[in-house]
Formats: structure tokens, C-alpha cells, sequence
């Protein structure tokens, strides 16, 4: 496994069982859906011959900075819920395998400017994409009460969301909340003492969820993968809480998002897309865990195109 110090940007979750999950063909074209620190692409490298490729997608430039000089692979600075459009661009209707890491990159939680993490005071941003319009800025200071409810209600699966909300639209009438900190304070009254880390952590993921719009995206993207991927292609997606794992449930399942089992017309029987690989999710052992505390929410799932 990888150490911090052998990659400071992100260590990756599952490297090897995402890796083996592929089932690589040296000759194969395949897709790393979110390349941050390059730790998942790299690996795949080590496992093509001359004719593979690999097509890497990240929407943050700074992940860009990662990419290593090899002419098999092709950087997409883009996010993937674009993928089909960007395959097409570079030739390419099939491939034989792709890999989604969802987790926001280590780096991006450990770049205070940026704006992700409780850990630092910074203005409210949390932009994977830094040329996006929609930062934390907007969602805290222009959102009503109702659509905050909903966010913190939805991502955060939060109990208190629309106290929380209300707190937020009372303490910004004053003057806009432009930090980290000044978010804190106004929503003091709705953290629990004792608990104020993980309420927090989740309050932070929903506004990030938003900003990005990460179930948006991810449904996006999950649809394309049924279209892309070739006949025993595989499809491994590793995600860290229950909204996106729900998604690639479904569509692991019944090849949509909707997780609604479609009939074939003439004999009604179920027409299935996916062959799923093992009966239960891989998760990390104690050991990674212990190294890499942000491992411990994940789960690998595996299908493989029918």
C-alpha cells in the first residue's frame, strides 16, 4: 500500500482490489473516472502493453499536475459526467473497463484555501472545478430556507436540517457569511456538543454535494457506463456514503438509475445488464483503515456488462 510520504496528493483507497477488480487486458482501453493523485491510473499503466490506453477524467486542475509522461494514456480535464462526449473526441465508442474512485481527494481536504475541510478557517468555496460559478459562498448566502432544508435534509441526512437552515438565513441578514469560521459560529446553536466533528463533517458534505453537483453528475455518468462499456467489460465504482452507493446499486442491478427491473416484451422475463462480481461490497481491512482513516467509509462494487 502506499504511504503519505510516497504520495502526498491522495492515497488510494483499495488500490489493489480495484486494480484485480478490472481484469485488465494488456491490449484494452480503459477509463479511470476520477484520476486525482493518479495512484488508481498509474497502477492500471503498470498492466497495459504498448497498444492499451487509458482515458482519466478530473475536473480539478491542480490534478492535472499528476499526470505522468505516458503516451498511453489521455488526460480529460473535465468532469465525467461528460464521458461519453470526451471517449468520442478521442476516437474511442467502447472500452473494456472503467474504474470510479468517488471520494473527494486527500489534497483537496488538506489545501486550506480550497475551502473542504472544518480543520482550517478559509472562504467558503469547495469547487472541484475552479472555474465553476457556484461556490459554498453562494449556496450559504443565496439559497432560501427551503432549498437549504432540502441539501441538509437530502445530502447530510441531516435530522435538524431545517433549523439548520433557518439559523443560516437569520445569521446572514446582518452581512453575508464569508468564512469557515463566521459558518461555524452562525450555526453553533444546531451542533451537538460532543458531536461537533461529525455533524459538522456531514453539514459540509452536503454543501459540497450541492456545489458540485455530485448526484447530478454521478447519475450522468453511471447512465453512460451502460453505453460505453463493451460486452464483459467491467464496472468498478468505489463510493463512500449511502446516496452514491445506492446509485450504483441500481444500476449494477437493473442498468438504471431509477433501480427499476425492466421486462423483455415478448416472454416478460427480466432483462438483466450487469452480472454482479461477488454478493457483497469489498471494504478495506483494519490495516488500511488504520493508515488511512478516510478509507473507512468505502465501498468497492463490481459488475461485469452482459
Amino acid at each position: 500500500m502506499m504511504t503519505m510520504a510516497s504520495n502526498p496528493y491522495h492515497i488510494p483507497v483499495l488500490l489493489q482490489a480495484c486494480v484485480d477488480s478490472l481484469q485488465i487486458d494488456p491490449n484494452g482501453i480503459y477509463v479511470d473516472l476520477t484520476f486525482g493523485g493518479g495512484g488508481h491510473s498509474k497502477e492500471i499503466l503498470k498492466h497495459l502493453g504498448k497498444k492499451g490506453k487509458l482515458v482519466s477524467f478530473d475536473q480539478d486542475a491542480d490534478a492535472a499536475k499528476n499526470v505522468p509522461d505516458d503516451n498511453r494514456i489521455v488526460f480529460v480535464q473535465q468532469n465525467f459526467r461528460h464521458l461519453k462526449n470526451y471517449l468520442r473526441l478521442n476516437g474511442i465508442t467502447k472500452v473494456d473497463g472503467i474504474l470510479g474512485d468517488l471520494g473527494v481527494s486527500s489534497h483537496q481536504f488538506d489545501v486550506a484555501e480550497r475551502g473542504f475541510s472544518i480543520r482550517f478557517d478559509a472562504e467558503l468555496d469547495m469547487r472541484m472545478n475552479q472555474s465553476s460559478d457556484l461556490s459554498a459562498y453562494e449556496v450559504v448566502n443565496e439559497y432560501d430556507e427551503k432549498q437549504l432544508t432540502f441539501i441538509f435534509r437530502t445530502y447530510g441526512e441531516l435530522d435538524n436540517a431545517f433549523k439548520l437552515a433557518k439559523a443560516i438565513c437569520e445569521a446572514r441578514t446582518e452581512e453575508p457569511i464569508k468564512s469557515i469560521n463566521e459558518f461555524k459560529q452562525a450555526i453553533k446553536s444546531c451542533t451537538p456538543k460532543f458531536e461537533e466533528n461529525r455533524y459538522l463533517a456531514k453539514v459540509f458534505q452536503a454543501i459540497r454535494m450541492e456545489v458540485n453537483q455530485e448526484m447530478e453528475a454521478l447519475k450522468e455518468c453511471l447512465t453512460q457506463c451502460v453505453e460505453v462499456l463493451k460486452p464483459g467489460g467491467r464496472l468498478v465504482v468505489m463510493s463512500y456514503h449511502s446516496l452514491e452507493d445506492r446509485l450504483v446499486k441500481n444500476i449494477m442491478k437493473t442498468g438504471n438509475i431509477e433501480g427499476k427491473e425492466e421486462k423483455d416484451i415478448i416472454y416478460g422475463t427480466s432483462t438483466k445488464v450487469f452480472k454482479l462480481i461477488g454478493s457483497k461490497p469489498i471494504v478495506p481491512d483494519e490495516e488500511e483503515i488504520k493508515n488511512n482513516s478516510r478509507a473507512r467509509s468505502a465501498k468497492l462494487r463490481v459488475a461485469e456488462k452482459i
